[in-house]
């Protein structure tokens, strides 16, 4: 009986959030709304130039560039690299340098100066690779984790086509030049993202320096330092950005300059990615589009500006109440939206979940100005089966709009389709029983000359056959005529 109390509450609380969701704007109240406005008055130094600025909780981009177009993205490739590694690997694992890992990348290139049979912990590689790029760390990290560079390099790539990006193609896990590495802005984007969601990259990405101790080859400790001219002053300070939160730079006279970097300002966070730039222009650009996407957007919890079921402060319910709801939305999510544009002017729609069984109800979906802006996670609340009351004692319901949103209280709207179910259970059940029909069968004739207002008798018959005498109720003043439905 619990479990089917259960089931009910879910299926009506769904169905009514579906309802209330999908005609929320068009029982909002009526007023003039602002065409949506995207902020767009930036730029970067030149025309050829890849850029992309993506809202890092909930993907959105906010600004974009050449986003689509493929380039080469020397080190910048290292973060997919540490991020495979990181998941597939412990902090611990002995790391051993071979000989393809030391002689095989190109002399001069970025390196920390290993030697064939050198052993490194792998959380010293996750270092190595990210503040000061080295090219031949990778290789021996990836021989490591999936035991040769090609299969890692497989890895690459699929994860990569897991997380959306439609035109990276990975042939080395370094970002040493090659015709046939390529992607693009927003892939880049995408896989930044996917990396600062995991907790180790974000401390290895943000960190200044650090340095690696003596080893089985080198007997001194080797030092470390981020070159992340926007986090760290090893060789300038001129670009320091006090919300810079980590990063990965990457150079090749064919890639130019290409940079990706985690901005963190009150409580939201940029990644931007900046690909073929000439010069220093990376840093700037850079700077530039964070400073104007942190003044023009901002985010925006939903479940602070989304009341689906509310309780009205003057509502007395008795046993029923308190401001328990059917449904939760998750405190986590979250829109990001202009500072010209209020929450009430973005789009919600519900999209159902799959799972049968599940506690998520669905997702609350997000979009203005044609993009998808952000989403919430909709869960069911466990209901309280132990006092369940028909009714409570309220003398009142209050249904509020706000935005495209209803706030509407459940909890006296439940018991309500509760009692209006049951009596048409119970009025469908007597039609179809024929010995109900018989009982419930009256017979009246008005009084002569008196109109059809007034009644002589009301006869009840039996339905037991053989019984000719039915019960005569004759009325002898108005009350009985007043019952009849007067």
């Amino acid at each position: 009986m619990k479990n089917n109390m259960k089931k009910f509450i879910r299926s009506a609380s769904a169905l009514l959030l579906a309802v209330f969701v999908a005609g929320g704007a068009a029982l909002a109240p009526a007023r003039a709304a602002a065409e949506p406005y995207w902020p767009a008055n930036i730029g970067v130094s030149t025309p050829d130039e890849s850029a992309i600025v993506m809202e890092e909780e909930t993907g959105t981009v906010l600004y974009e560039q050449n986003a689509d177009v493929q380039h080469c993205p020397a080190s910048i490739t290292k973060i997919m690299t540490t991020l495979l590694a990181i998941e597939n690997s412990k902090p611990d694992d002995i790391v051993t340098y071979s000989e393809n890992a030391v002689f095989g990348i190109d002399r001069g290139s970025s390196n920390i100066a290993r030697d064939v049979g050198e052993q490194l912990t792998m959380e010293q590689c996750w270092y190595a690779m990210m503040l000061e790029s080295c090219n031949s760390t990778c290789i021996a990290v990836a021989e490591h984790v999936a035991g040769s560079v090609d299969a890692f390099v497989q890895m690459m790539n699929d994860r990569a086509a897991a997380l959306g990006c439609t035109n990276t193609h990975f042939v080395n896990p370094n970002g040493l030049p090659n015709d046939e590495h390529l992607t693009t802005a927003r892939d880049m984007a995408l896989i930044a993202r996917e990396a600062f969601k995991n907790e180790t990259f974000r401390k290895v990405t943000g960190t200044k320096s650090t340095s690696i101790p003596p080893t089985n080859k080198h007997d001194v400790a080797t030092p470390l330092n981020n070159h992340h001219a926007m986090l760290n002053y090893y060789k300038t300070s001129r670009y320091l950005y006090p919300y810079c939160v980590g990063g990965k730079t990457g150079y090749t006279s064919v890639a130019k300059n290409t940079l990706v970097t985690y901005a963190t300002k009150d409580g939201m966070t940029l990644v931007c990615v900046v690909m073929y730039c000439d010069g220093k222009n990376h840093y700037i650009d850079t700077t530039n589009l964070f400073n104007y996407c942190f003044d023009n957007f901002t985010l925006l919890n939903v479940a602070e500006q989304t009341k689906l079921f509310e309780k009205s402060s003057n509502w007395d319910a008795g046993s029923l109440g308190g401001n328990r709801s059917p449904v939760s939305i998750d405190p986590a999510g979250v829109v990001v939206l202009p500072k010209t544009a209020a929450f009430s002017e973005a789009t919600a729609k519900l999209v159902p979940s799959d799972e049968k069984d599940s506690d998520t109800a669905g997702e609350l979906v997000y979009t203005y100005a044609d993009r998808q802006v952000g989403s919430a996670a909709v869960t069911y609340v466990e209901p309280d089966t132990t006092n369940i009351y028909p009714f409570a004692d309220t003398d009142q319901s209050v249904s509020t709009v706000t935005g495209n949103t209803i706030n509407i209280n459940l909890l006296w709207l439940l018991p309500v389709a509760l009692v209006i179910a049951g009596i048409v259970f119970l009025v469908r059940s007597a039609k179809k029983n024929p010995s109900v029909k018989r009982r419930f069968k009256t017979h009246y004739k008005p009084k002569p000359d008196k109109g059809a207002a007034a009644y002589t008798k009301i006869r009840l018959r039996s339905p037991k056959r053989g019984h000719k005498k039915g019960i005569d109720l004759t009325s002898s003043n108005r009350h009985s005529d007043n019952f009849l439905g007067k």
